[in-house]
């Protein structure tokens, strides 16, 4: 992953209703259904939302059946981490203290 892909994943999650979401999925898998128990929105709102998520590779998308299943992924979630904690000073950085050299 690269600044590109952390890139789309700060933009997807810049969206009230993604956040929710992600914090949603949080606690384990869920179907498309039990998320839209918690919206006031539609189903091809919802859908809408998760084709974002999935696409920057923040969310899985596993179909059973006629049912849509949903879980962070890990991968995404550690490449963000380490992204954000390189932002914060937390972690070494290329070329660190070094200036015009």
């Amino acid at each position: 992953m690269n600044d590109l892909d952390a890139a789309l994943i700060c933009k997807a999650m810049g969206d009230a209703n993604r956040l929710k979401i992600v914090k949603m999925l949080s606690d384990g898998e869920k179907c498309g259904c039990r998320l839209l128990e918690r919206f006031s929105i539609t189903q091809p709102t919802l859908s809408h939302h998760m084709k974002n998520l999935v696409d920057c590779g923040l969310v899985n998308d596993r179909k059973q059946g006629k049912w849509h299943y949903y879980s962070l992924n890990p991968d995404a979630l550690a490449f963000l981490r380490t992204f954000l904690d390189k932002l914060a000073g937390k972690e070494p950085t290329e070329g660190k203290g070094r200036c015009c050299q």
